[in-house]
């Protein structure tokens, strides 16, 4: 913290004096004044904090990263015990239980979550395309996609999982596919029936960003509230871009 030091002067100084500990004094002001102009504030230090950017794999210390996929980059922080596989964060993940938290920006959704090979196909940019495109999907459930601000920025939010009578291994590669970068494959897809997720579909000044966080199997509370915090903690930062 940088703090200012007076200096004390006598009561009372010899008429003879005066004028040469005036233009001392005028002095000690006009170079404290210079002083001071040149001193950086704690403002601009606290500027010079960088965030670290996120790593595309490995597990990762309790922080806040900074992931630059998007137009516009945004923050997250994480606590102990999550791992990075690129735009993929997952914690405790096994066959059968775990969290994700995932950011992507497809362009295409299957008709048919189950039957999808041939039957994925391109959605408009807008994040309203998107959400209805998930909403209209087969062998799917989605909940009515409600207005969001995230970091400044409008978007979508909805509840997506999978329909309880479905046999995945009757489902296409037995993948429940969610959506794609292409019509030729699937690019992300549930591996089991007991998937669910909630996404945010953010218009990134018309960047389509989709944000989701992934639960597998029976999660304990703990976890769920702790990877919830984690998806919440996302901020886009239009500052920090190239």
């Amino acid at each position: 913290m940088w703090t200012l030091h007076g200096r004390s002067h006598a009561a009372h100084t010899a008429p003879s004096r005066q004028a040469g500990v005036a233009v001392a004094v005028l002095a000690c002001v006009a170079l404290a004044a210079c002083s001071a102009a040149d001193t950086p504030s704690p403002a601009s230090t606290a500027d010079a904090v960088t965030v670290m950017s996120l790593p595309e794999s490995g597990e990762l210390e309790a922080g806040t990263y900074l992931v630059p996929g998007f137009t516009v980059p945004f923050e997250i922080t994480v606590s102990d015990g999550w791992e990075s596989s690129g735009w993929f964060l997952h914690k405790d993940v096994s066959d059968e239980t775990g969290v994700a938290v995932n950011f992507q920006a497809p362009g295409y959704v299957p008709t048919d979550a189950c039957a999808w090979k041939g039957a994925i196909v391109e959605v408009d940019p807008s994040t309203e395309a998107f959400a209805a495109a998930m909403a209209a999907q087969t062998s799917t459930v989605t909940t009515p996609a409600v207005e969001i601000m995230v970091g400044g920025f409008p978007g979508l939010e909805l509840d997506h999982a999978v329909e309880s009578d479905v046999d995945i291994n009757a489902c296409d590669e037995a993948k429940i596919c969610l959506h794609s970068d292409s019509a030729d494959n699937c690019g992300r897809w549930h591996s089991r029936v007991t998937a669910h997720e909630t996404y945010r579909v953010v218009d990134l000044n018309g960047e389509r960003a989709v944000i989701a966080v992934l639960f597998r199997g029976s999660v304990a509370p703990a976890l769920t509230e702790e990877a919830r915090a984690v998806f919440d903690s996302i901020e886009f930062a239009p500052d920090k871009g190239d």
